[in-house]
């Protein structure tokens, strides 16, 4: 068998703000990183948002490996069997994309950069990366081969872990047992194919029953519908979901569904079901500027731009208040946990630097963060802390994320079959009529 072809992988700016430790990913072969890059993070370095926070750290890892070399020539990474890595600057090239393309771009001097490599490097491979779909076609217009960064994707979107199975053409016994029993291991049916905290839908015929799969016990454990805070389950998703939101040895969930499926309101009444468990109810979700501008443009303070974003929160909060009558107790604890700020909806960027403990953490709009982002949130909890994430894989607002490299989906393929995690897919609207036409027709 011959050698091992080495390549070098020449990474984009959107690669290094997706994940600032990319670099050290990519094994035995070598890694370039264009000039143009670090001009492009230098100008991402300031402010609290996580694209800020990865430019940061990867300037700082840059400087902490290079301080005794020449960052213009190869260093070897840290690390055993890692390739090196070098910073090209602006060489000339034999294919100029600024000329072919027209226009001085950073996405041109990258490219640029990258067939400098190729053009010196002839006994390796050159692969440029980026999340970026249009430069990759140009890359490939030029034939320069250019790869999406893969770490953090899904292997198969259409395999993606739902929470819940169908059983049918059980034994009407089974179905008997299980109501009489409240517990059950059901006969004939293969236990060992389902995974830890699955929810199931068990049939005969008109029979039916909603179970749990406890895989510590071995048992499947039947599901009553309970309501939250007011808040009754529409459908089999939704009793699924509240159970895994009440579970207190589940200390993290996610629900994935499209809008109107109830992701948020079933989090936040639950939420409020269990308000003696937690210190404090934080609501939170990322800030993704509209039309991909910065939020500066908008007017007013800080507060008055974030408000925008935090509105549809607010609104779940007063769908449930509106359960209760003026004279509720409910009511009048929701009120007062607010005013206190045991319930607080925030920004997802001012909840970093908090402490996490006894806190029952709720992540809207999940599919907008990254992998790392994801990651970053849970090594942050602490002792009696839930965290939930919710949002809908196939609606993002992030330009360099997809449905299957988003920190969501990443999330639920990762960590299923964790007796800490449970998840559930919500299809069906409950919203309105008229939201649920617009989701599967439009």
């Amino acid at each position: 068998m011959g050698a091992k072809e080495t390549k070098i992988f020449v990474l984009d700016t959107s690669v290094i703000l997706y994940d600032h430790e990319a670099i050290l990913n990519f094994d035995e072969h070598d890694v370039a990183i264009p000039i143009t890059v670090l001009e492009e993070l230098d100008n991402f370095k300031k402010g609290s948002d996580s694209k800020n926070y990865s430019a940061r750290e990867f300037i700082r890892f840059l400087d902490s490996v290079s301080r005794e070399n020449l960052i213009q020539d190869w260093i070897p990474l840290e690390g055993e069997g890692k390739g090196s890595f070098k910073v090209i600057l602006n060489n000339k090239t034999r294919t100029d994309a600024e000329t072919i393309f027209g226009g001085i771009k950073e996405d041109h001097r990258i490219l640029n950069a990258a067939l400098s490599l190729q053009e010196s490097q002839k006994d390796k491979k050159v692969i440029l990366v980026t999340k970026d779909i249009a430069l990759r076609l140009k890359a490939k217009s030029l034939n320069l081969h250019a790869e999406d960064y893969e770490t953090g994707r899904i292997p198969d979107l259409d395999l993606l872990y739902s929470g819940k199975e169908y059983v049918e053409h059980l034994p009407s016994e089974v179905i008997d047992e299980l109501y009489k029993a409240g517990t059950t291991a059901p006969v004939n049916i293969p236990l060992e194919k389902w995974i830890e905290n699955q929810y199931l839908v068990l049939k005969n015929g008109k029979k039916s029953a909603l179970g749990f799969f406890n895989k510590s016990l071995g048992l499947v454990e039947r599901i009553e519908k309970t309501s939250v805070y007011g808040i009754i389950p529409k459908n089999a998703e939704q009793v699924f979901a509240i159970h895994a939101l009440l579970n207190p040895n589940v200390k993290l969930v996610t629900l994935q569904g499209v809008a109107g499926t109830g992701k948020t309101l079933l989090a936040l009444a639950s939420a409020l079901e269990q308000r003696s468990n937690f210190r404090q109810i934080y609501i939170s979700r990322p800030v993704v500027p509209l039309g991909n501008k910065d939020i500066g443009y908008l007017p007013g303070d800080i507060k008055s731009k974030l408000n925008p974003y935090m509105e549809p929160l607010w609104d779940n909060l007063k769908f449930i208040k509106s359960q209760f009558k003026e004279s509720d107790k409910e009511l009048k604890r929701i009120n007062e946990m607010v005013e206190s700020e045991k319930i607080e909806i925030t920004p997802l960027t001012y909840i970093r630097g908090r402490s996490l403990s006894h806190v029952f953490f709720i992540v809207d709009e999940a599919q907008n963060l990254t992998p790392h982002e994801v990651k970053t949130i849970i090594t942050r909890a602490g002792e009696g802390t839930k965290i939930v994430f919710t949002g809908d894989i196939h609606q993002i607002d992030t330009p360099y994320l997809d449905a299957e490299s988003n920190g969501l989906s990443y999330l639920i393929d990762r960590l299923k079959n964790n007796r800490l995690f449970a998840h559930v897919t919500l299809e069906k609207g409950e919203r309105s009529e008229l939201a649920n036409l617009a989701n599967e027709l439009l």
